[in-house]
């Protein structure tokens, strides 16, 4: 009863930490489904993932530009260690980095992209994933 107990502190504890009404869309990448949070506002993607104390696995923030354009994170007030996969216009990563909480070092895409996926750092190069890898269900 204490585990059950603790799962569900953890899951409410995930949800209010989210952006509240930001839409969730589901990706697949090779044989994973990803439930991604869609930052398509300026707010919404300046705030990201900030303030958050937990990611559940094989959940991420989808950040949404208008437009190609090269992009560039970073971590102030973000607590999490992270790994983001910047996307080109066709919905393949174009490169990856991993991103230390707390810090201002700036993290850009190799070229103009379109979107970014932010995801529990280590995801991406754990599942093999890297440039070139096509993103299903890309928010277009």
């Amino acid at each position: 009863m204490r585990v059950l107990l603790s799962c569900l502190l953890l899951w409410f504890s995930s949800l209010v930490q989210a952006q509240a009404g930001l839409p969730v869309t589901e990706l697949g990448i090779g044989m994973f489904r990803v439930q991604a949070e869609v930052a398509d506002t300026q707010g919404s993607r300046a705030r990201g993932l900030m303030y958050r104390r937990t990611l559940p696995a094989h959940t991420g923030m989808l950040f949404v530009f208008e437009q190609p354009a090269e992009q560039c994170f970073w971590m102030k007030n973000t607590l999490l260690p992270l790994s983001i996969a910047f996307i080109d216009d066709a919905g393949h990563i174009v490169n990856v980095e991993d991103m230390q909480p707390m810090t201002e070092t700036s993290h850009c895409s190799a070229k103009p992209v379109r979107y970014a996926l932010e995801m529990n750092q280590g995801w991406f190069q754990s599942k093999g994933f890297g440039p070139g890898t096509p993103v299903r269900g890309i928010v277009r």
